[in-house]
């Protein structure tokens, strides 16, 4: 092993040819090193990272490729729903009162409170609320009566021909021993012009 080692001492780099062949051989090995070494970060590091992107590339076209298929299979599905839900859209957007009817609601709310063999203390038209694409119009009403007869009330308003939701129940006993209920009805217009979605502006010219 000295003897093998001894052979590096006074290399003549000048004259490669006449080195001893456990030199040429260990030159040749360390050589070879270096040029994998050098190979790999110049060529195949690079090759390396660009696999890995166009596999992960491939693993997100084939969820997208997926998610696709599905959608495509069931789109005569989604565009029979679609459909029937533009056409409930149309529909309620028809159950709001008109600028023209929004008087006529106090009559109706009367109409249903006498109806039911209440009585109306008060009956009033709150500030209008804007919202995304509709108003708001609450109206707060008190009545007096028996405690059937407040159920007949919600009943009635709830049958009536355009959108009234009530709100903000109250009820105590009133000085002539029956019941007195305080509530807030509120009704709903669309905005005209408003900015709604595609979906809902194709529902509102149906």
């Amino acid at each position: 092993m000295n003897l093998e080692l001894s052979q590096f001492n006074d290399i003549d780099f000048e004259n490669i040819g006449g080195w001893p062949p456990f030199v040429k051989i260990v030159f040749a090995a360390i050589l070879s090193i270096c040029i994998f070494i050098a190979s790999y970060f110049l060529f195949v590091s690079d090759a390396i990272d660009t696999l890995s992107f166009e596999q992960e590339t491939e693993v997100k076209l084939r969820d997208d490729f997926k998610s696709k298929y599905r959608l495509a299979a069931n789109l005569k599905l989604y565009r029979e729903q679609l459909a029937a839900m533009e056409s409930q859209f149309a529909e309620l957007l028809k159950m709001l009162p008109s600028k023209n009817e929004m008087p006529g609601l106090l009559d109706d709310l009367t109409f249903v409170a006498t109806d039911s063999g209440l009585k109306i203390e008060s009956l009033d038209w709150r500030e209008v609320i804007q919202r995304d694409f509709y108003f708001e119009f609450p109206i707060s009403m008190t009545v007096s009566g028996e405690y059937h007869e407040l159920g007949e009330l919600v009943s009635g308003v709830a049958k009536l021909p355009r959108i009234v939701s009530l709100h903000d129940f109250v009820i105590k006993k009133s000085d002539s021993g029956g019941l007195g209920m305080e509530i807030l009805a509120k009704t709903y217009r669309f905005k005209e012009g408003a900015d709604l979605p595609a979906d809902m502006k194709k529902a509102k010219g149906k």
